[in-house]
């Protein structure tokens, strides 16, 4: 029975991969049940064996991200770190998000807005809101402190810096010549070098 369970768990994993891929490279309207089944070589039937449609699919993928991404945040957050260590690690687990989860990260910069929006993915919305506080309140803890300049706009700022980051998605490629650390500290290293006060 172990073994039966262990095995379906590893097919629901496959098939999550599978469907990962398909949604982050053709998006979620364009990529059927069927196109998941096909590059999964099963039938379409047989993928309702493990998942009720493709929205917890996508569901699953998404919760599983974030999940993690926040337990990285969160973890970071409550270590009482300078504001610049704070920064500098909030940086890093993005960059490695990007790296482990690199189809979810996909399909989030391109779904989030419009998923927000459906009661299923309510906690995109919810979350968004904590990432934004967890931010600004560590950029307004390092103006205070004297480690960032005090003319900043933090909102922007803010928004800059989880923009330039999070694109990476588009351009990065795991197992590539520049490892995730590599990029994290190169960003860390323009992006502090220009707010730190001189």
């Amino acid at each position: 029975m172990a073994a039966r369970t262990s095995t379906s768990s590893a097919r629901r994993d496959e098939l999550l991969s599978t469907a990962g891929r398909l949604f982050a490279e053709n998006g979620l309207r364009s990529t059927t049940v069927r196109d998941i089944a096909d590059a999964a070589g099963i039938l379409s039937g047989s993928l309702y064996h493990h998942f009720d449609s493709k929205e917890s699919m996508v569901d699953e993928i998404l919760r599983g991200f974030l999940d993690r991404l926040f337990g990285s945040y969160r973890e970071i957050a409550a270590a009482d770190l300078s504001a610049r260590e704070t920064i500098r690690r909030f940086v890093v687990a993005s960059f490695e998000a990007i790296d482990i989860d690199h189809h979810a990260v996909a399909i989030y910069q391109d779904e989030a807005p419009r998923l927000a929006s459906q009661e299923r993915f309510a906690y995109i919305a919810e979350l968004n809101t904590e990432f934004r506080g967890l931010w600004l309140s560590t950029l307004r803890h390092g103006v205070d402190d004297g480690e960032f300049r005090a003319d900043l706009d933090l909102e922007l700022v803010y928004r800059f810096m989880r923009d330039t980051v999070w694109v990476a998605v588009r351009w990065y490629r795991p197992g590539g010549t520049l490892g995730v650390e590599d990029i994290a500290q190169e960003y860390l290293s323009i992006v502090l070098d220009g707010i730190v006060p001189r």
